[in-house]
Protein backbone atom coordinates (compact mmCIF):
# COMPACT_ATOMS: atom_id res chain seq x y z
CA UNK A 1 0.00 0.00 0.00
CA UNK A 2 1.21 3.42 -0.77
CA UNK A 3 0.04 6.39 0.71
CA UNK A 4 0.86 9.67 -1.08
CA UNK A 5 -0.10 13.29 0.07
CA UNK A 6 -1.55 15.15 -3.16
CA UNK A 7 -3.04 18.33 -3.31
CA UNK A 8 -5.26 19.80 -5.39
CA UNK A 9 -5.44 23.37 -7.85
CA UNK A 10 -6.81 25.32 -5.05
CA UNK A 11 -3.85 23.95 -2.66
CA UNK A 12 -6.10 21.81 -0.78
CA UNK A 13 -4.19 19.20 0.46
CA UNK A 14 -5.19 15.33 1.28
CA UNK A 15 -3.91 11.84 1.21
CA UNK A 16 -4.50 9.36 -1.24
CA UNK A 17 -4.07 5.47 -0.56
CA UNK A 18 -3.25 3.40 -3.52
CA UNK A 19 -1.93 -0.79 -4.25
CA UNK A 20 1.18 0.82 -6.22
CA UNK A 21 3.11 4.11 -7.84
CA UNK A 22 1.58 3.05 -10.97
CA UNK A 23 -1.88 2.67 -9.52
CA UNK A 24 -1.75 6.23 -8.67
CA UNK A 25 -0.18 7.40 -12.06
CA UNK A 26 -3.16 5.73 -13.29
CA UNK A 27 -6.31 7.41 -11.50
CA UNK A 28 -4.33 10.94 -12.21
CA UNK A 29 -3.69 10.26 -15.80
CA UNK A 30 -7.39 9.22 -16.50
CA UNK A 31 -9.10 12.15 -14.10
CA UNK A 32 -9.75 9.47 -11.46
CA UNK A 33 -8.22 11.56 -8.75
CA UNK A 34 -10.47 14.32 -7.20
CA UNK A 35 -10.46 16.85 -4.09
CA UNK A 36 -12.53 15.82 -1.16
CA UNK A 37 -13.01 19.20 -0.56
CA UNK A 38 -13.65 21.05 -4.07
CA UNK A 39 -14.41 18.12 -6.18
CA UNK A 40 -11.63 19.23 -8.71
CA UNK A 41 -9.91 16.72 -10.00
CA UNK A 42 -6.91 18.66 -11.16
CA UNK A 43 -4.51 17.05 -8.38
CA UNK A 44 -0.76 16.48 -7.71
CA UNK A 45 1.16 14.48 -5.70
CA UNK A 46 3.40 16.32 -3.59
CA UNK A 47 6.82 15.65 -3.01
CA UNK A 48 7.58 13.82 0.14
CA UNK A 49 10.49 13.19 2.80
CA UNK A 50 11.18 10.25 4.76
CA UNK A 51 11.19 11.47 8.28
CA UNK A 52 14.28 12.15 10.02
CA UNK A 53 15.00 12.11 13.61
CA UNK A 54 14.85 10.15 16.77
CA UNK A 55 12.25 7.26 16.58
CA UNK A 56 10.50 8.50 20.18
CA UNK A 57 10.04 12.34 18.51
CA UNK A 58 8.73 10.97 15.27
CA UNK A 59 6.54 8.78 17.01
CA UNK A 60 4.82 11.69 19.55
CA UNK A 61 4.78 13.99 16.67
CA UNK A 62 3.07 11.32 14.43
CA UNK A 63 0.78 10.09 17.90
CA UNK A 64 -0.07 14.06 18.42
CA UNK A 65 -1.07 14.89 14.76
CA UNK A 66 -3.57 11.56 15.07
CA UNK A 67 -5.07 12.93 18.21
CA UNK A 68 -5.63 16.52 17.42
CA UNK A 69 -6.85 15.63 13.81
CA UNK A 70 -10.55 14.75 15.08
CA UNK A 71 -10.49 17.50 17.07
CA UNK A 72 -9.73 19.60 14.43
CA UNK A 73 -12.10 18.48 12.44
CA UNK A 74 -15.15 18.52 14.60
CA UNK A 75 -14.36 22.08 15.84
CA UNK A 76 -14.32 23.60 11.86
CA UNK A 77 -17.84 21.44 11.57
CA UNK A 78 -19.32 22.98 14.69
CA UNK A 79 -18.51 26.26 13.49
CA UNK A 80 -20.06 25.67 10.19
CA UNK A 81 -22.68 24.20 11.32
CA UNK A 82 -23.57 27.28 13.45
CA UNK A 83 -22.91 29.19 10.20
CA UNK A 84 -25.65 27.51 8.74
CA UNK A 85 -28.24 27.42 11.29
CA UNK A 86 -27.85 31.08 12.20
CA UNK A 87 -28.48 32.32 8.65
CA UNK A 88 -30.60 32.78 6.55
CA UNK A 89 -30.52 30.52 2.99
CA UNK A 90 -31.42 33.26 0.01
CA UNK A 91 -29.96 31.22 -2.92
CA UNK A 92 -28.63 33.55 -5.90
CA UNK A 93 -30.39 36.18 -4.40
CA UNK A 94 -27.65 36.98 -1.97
CA UNK A 95 -26.15 40.22 -3.31
CA UNK A 96 -29.41 41.77 -3.70
CA UNK A 97 -30.43 41.01 -0.32
CA UNK A 98 -27.40 41.93 1.15
CA UNK A 99 -27.68 45.60 -0.59
CA UNK A 100 -30.84 45.89 0.61
CA UNK A 101 -29.86 44.96 4.46
CA UNK A 102 -27.08 47.18 4.09
CA UNK A 103 -29.03 50.13 2.77
CA UNK A 104 -31.96 49.49 5.29
CA UNK A 105 -34.39 48.45 3.02
CA UNK A 106 -34.76 44.99 4.58
CA UNK A 107 -34.44 43.65 7.87
CA UNK A 108 -30.67 43.14 9.55
CA UNK A 109 -30.21 39.50 9.74
CA UNK A 110 -27.56 37.04 8.73
CA UNK A 111 -27.73 35.90 5.29
CA UNK A 112 -25.86 33.14 3.57
CA UNK A 113 -26.05 32.51 -0.49
CA UNK A 114 -24.56 32.34 -4.10
CA UNK A 115 -22.96 35.32 -6.04
CA UNK A 116 -19.83 35.31 -7.99
CA UNK A 117 -17.02 36.21 -7.10
CA UNK A 118 -17.18 39.42 -8.87
CA UNK A 119 -20.12 40.34 -7.34
CA UNK A 120 -18.81 40.06 -4.22
CA UNK A 121 -15.86 42.59 -4.51
CA UNK A 122 -18.56 45.34 -5.55
CA UNK A 123 -20.31 44.42 -2.52
CA UNK A 124 -16.68 44.67 -0.58
CA UNK A 125 -16.44 48.17 -2.21
CA UNK A 126 -19.78 49.65 -1.10
CA UNK A 127 -18.89 48.75 2.25
CA UNK A 128 -20.93 45.92 2.76
CA UNK A 129 -19.01 42.85 4.46
CA UNK A 130 -18.85 39.63 2.65
CA UNK A 131 -17.11 36.38 3.82
CA UNK A 132 -16.97 33.63 0.87
CA UNK A 133 -16.17 29.95 2.06
CA UNK A 134 -15.99 27.38 -0.93
CA UNK A 135 -18.18 24.95 -1.72
CA UNK A 136 -17.27 21.76 0.56
CA UNK A 137 -19.21 18.84 -1.60
CA UNK A 138 -18.17 16.60 0.95
CA UNK A 139 -19.69 18.51 4.18
CA UNK A 140 -23.17 18.44 1.75
CA UNK A 141 -25.41 16.46 3.66
CA UNK A 142 -23.39 16.67 7.28
CA UNK A 143 -23.89 20.10 8.35
CA UNK A 144 -27.79 20.37 9.67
Amino acid sequence: MKVYNLSCVLTHSFEGWFASEEDCLSQQANGLLTCPICNSNEVIRLPSAPHIGDRLGDHNAVQTQTQLEPQMQEAFLKGVRQLINGSEDVGTAFAEEARRIHYHEAPERNIRGQTTQDEAESLREEGIQVLALPALPILKNTLQ
